[in-house]
């Protein structure tokens, strides 16, 4: 029979007719199988797709990290270029030291810095940073120290205007920007914009750092002196690196008023650093 069908092909039409009927079974029984296999295609697709955004976020955000610490880098790199800038520019040794606090009293402006008495940090030690004066060591510790700024209101400095010599005093009026200059009379050579530097009356401030900048002068005809403000060179509220001025502890001494302008709280000292400018101005 199959050797007739093979010469003669009778039964192809029916074998066609059968494959006919049979292949659209066949599709629906193959599906379940096909589908199956498509979902996890389709599935595995998806978590690929999860894992893969997922890692590309955290690569992303550690990127994002990274460049904001290199941003911070490329600043502190920039301030400290600046400070050895000003190191070079100054006859006196140098130590860099850095802001680790602040105090928050309102009424005081002083800083804590990570330098002690064991890198040889004493009282009355003057702190600078790339744009002027800052304070002065308050109470050296061990290993920190804290610092009074120039504007505390306890706090005094000899001056001299840069462009004339005139002496004077500024003090701190607890303001982050403001320093007051008394007791300079109504007529005394002195004009918003002078750079007013440190006099080195005293012994504890060296001799022509700069201090601050006369922006405000009142004069009453009225009254004996102008009232006169000034606003501090260095940025004492944003400086993170600092300089300490290293002298030796007994020069201060030999000099006699290391505490003279270190009054915190101390009105007698802060009279007789006052008295001694106002002699100079007489």
């Amino acid at each position: 029979m199959m050797t007739v069908d093979q010469r003669t092909h009778y039964l192809s039409k029916v074998r066609s007719s059968i494959s006919a009927v049979i292949y659209p079974l066949q599709v629906i029984a193959s599906t379940p199988g096909e589908f199956g296999s498509w979902m996890d295609k389709q599935f595995s697709s998806q978590n690929s797709l999860i894992e893969d955004n997922a890692r590309l976020h955290s690569e992303n955000l550690l990127l994002k990290t990274q460049l904001q610490q290199f941003t911070a880098l490329q600043s502190e790199n920039m301030r400290l270029r600046s400070l050895l800038l000003s190191s070079r520019k100054l006859a006196d040794d140098l130590l860099i030291a850095e802001t680790i606090s602040v105090d928050m009293d309102p009424y005081k402006r002083q800083i804590v810095v990570n330098k002690g008495s064991r890198q040889g940090i004493f009282k009355g030690q003057p702190i600078v940073d790339a744009y002027g004066v800052m304070g002065q060591v308050n109470e050296p510790g061990l290993i920190s120290s804290t610092a009074i700024l120039i504007t505390d209101p306890s706090h005094a400095i000899p001056v001299q205007v840069n462009r004339n010599g005139l002496r004077a005093v500024a003090y701190g009026t607890g303001a982050a920007d403001v320093l007051e200059i008394p007791y300079l009379p109504n007529n005394a050579d002195i004009h918003e914009g002078d750079q007013l530097m440190s006099s080195g009356l005293g012994g504890v401030f060296p001799e022509g750092y700069p201090v601050a900048v006369v922006q405000k002068i009142s004069r009453d005809p009225g009254q004996p002196f102008a009232n006169i403000q000034a606003t501090p060179t260095a940025h004492l509220e944003s400086s993170r690196e600092i300089l300490l001025v290293l002298k030796s502890e007994q020069e201060y001494k030999n000099v006699g008023k290391a505490e003279a302008v270190n009054t915190a709280g101390d009105t007698t000292e802060k009279d007789a650093a006052l008295e001694c400018v106002k002699r100079e101005v007489e």
